[in-house]
C-alpha cells in the first residue's frame, strides 16, 4: 500500500471543513464493514454512523465501503486513513 497523501496535497485539493470520501476495499465479511465505520466514528468523534455505502464484488470475496463524513481538516483525514490502514482484511484504501 502506498504512503498517505501529504497534508499540503489534501489542503490544495479539498476545501475544509467539508465532506470527504473514504473508500476501503477488504475481505467481504460483516466485521470489515463494521470496523471501517467504527474507525471513522471514533476518530471523528461522531455520535451516529456517517453516510456510507457498500458494494460486493461479483464473486463475493471482497466488499467496497464508501464513507462520506463531514471532516474539519486534513489532519482528521490523515488520522482516519492511518486507522483504516491497520484494519484486518484491508486490500486497498482510496
Amino acid at each position: 500500500m502506498s504512503s498517505l497523501p501529504p497534508r499540503e496535497l489534501l489542503d490544495a485539493m479539498h476545501q475544509f471543513p467539508g465532506k470527504f470520501v473514504f473508500k476501503a476495499v477488504g475481505k467481504a465479511d460483516a466485521d470489515f464493514v463494521t470496523e471501517v465505520i467504527s474507525v471513522v466514528r471514533e476518530v471523528l468523534e461522531l455520535e451516529f454512523d456517517p453516510p456510507f455505502e457498500t458494494r460486493e464484488t461479483p464473486a463475493g470475496r471482497h466488499v467496497a465501503v464508501t464513507v462520506t463524513p463531514w471532516v474539519e481538516s486534513s489532519e482528521e483525514v490523515l488520522l482516519v486513513f492511518e486507522r483504516i490502514r491497520i484494519i484486518p482484511g484491508l486490500v486497498m484504501l482510496l
